[in-house]
C-alpha cells in the first residue's frame, strides 16, 4: 500500500487539551516527551474509520494510522 492509497486526515487544533484514556498516556511516555505530549493533546482529527472526532494521540495510537507529515495524517482506513 502506497502513500497515495491511504486516507488523509487534517491535524486540527484545539484550544483546550483533550482527555486522553490512560492507558493511551502510558503507551506513550516513554517514546515522547512530556513538552511534545502537552501540545499533542491539544490537536485532533476527524477519524475516517469511526467518524467521529478525536484526540491526535489516540488516533496515534490506533491500528489504521500510518504516518504523519505537515499536519496530516495518512491512515489505512481498515474497518476491522
Amino acid at each position: 500500500m502506497s502513500l497515495e492509497d491511504k486516507i488523509v486526515v487534517e491535524v486540527l487544533k484545539s484550544e483546550k487539551p483533550l482527555r486522553v484514556p490512560a492507558e493511551v498516556q502510558e503507551e506513550l511516555k516513554g517514546a515522547v516527551s512530556g513538552k511534545l505530549l502537552a501540545s499533542m493533546k491539544k490537536e485532533k482529527v476527524f477519524c475516517p474509520v469511526e467518524k467521529i472526532e478525536k484526540p491526535f494521540l489516540v488516533c496515534f495510537t490506533c491500528k489504521n494510522f500510518h504516518s504523519r507529515v505537515k499536519g496530516k495524517v495518512y491512515c489505512n482506513g481498515n474497518k476491522d
